[in-house]
């Protein structure tokens, strides 16, 4: 009787092995051959999975961002304190985040140079100030949002916010302490009740 194989399980041990190559070395320790050594194939086999290295990075950024989503857990929350949640959420308070933030600022150096990544990331940051556009309004219908700052500057600040945050948790960790991160996000809320 042949070998039933698992694809989806293959495909889901090359993105673990790749995850583990960058969050140890960067984007450079993950090259094919060391993905296909450290997942038991051979360097020809992965195609049968992933069409190039650019598909497995993409795959590791998705379940980065899917991490990243797991945390975010709004359930009956809305306006200010949905907002608030998602910010918090998508900080880089534990090392689990930390490690996503590393595989995510990868990506991001990845699609400097490659359109597909590149639109891919584009659709991600759309998606994620549409969702914060969403909060901002239905904070403002509940009347907790009274600042005359405009939407789009609070969504860029909470991109930015964040997006910061992720960055010198890798390259200045000592200037971005987890308490610092919390310092600044209830900083930000303050303005948003403050007319």
């Amino acid at each position: 009787m042949p070998k039933i194989i698992d694809h989806d399980q293959r495909r889901s041990d090359i993105v673990d092995v790749t995850w583990e190559l960058i969050t140890k070395g960067g984007i450079e320790a993950a090259t094919m051959r060391e993905i296909a050594s450290a997942a038991g194939f051979a360097n020809g086999a992965l195609k049968h999975y992933f069409p190039s290295k650019d598909d497995i990075i993409q795959a590791t950024y998705e379940r980065a961002l899917e991490l990243m989503k797991s945390y975010v857990q709004l359930g009956e929350l809305r306006g200010l304190a949905a907002l608030r949640a998602m910010c918090l959420a998508a900080m880089p308070i534990d090392e689990e985040r930390i490690t996503a933030g590393r595989v995510l600022l990868t990506f991001w150096h990845a699609s400097l140079s490659n359109p597909k990544l590149y639109e891919k990331y584009l659709e991600h940051v759309r998606e994620w100030r549409a969702q914060l556009h969403q909060l901002i309004a239905e904070g403002r219908e509940d009347g907790d949002i009274v600042t005359a700052i405009p939407d789009e500057q609070l969504v860029d600040e909470m991109v930015l916010l964040n997006a910061g945050a992720n960055v010198m948790s890798l390259v200045g960790p000592q200037f971005s302490t987890v308490e610092l991160q919390r310092r600044h996000i209830e900083s930000f809320m303050d303005r948003l009740t403050t007319p």
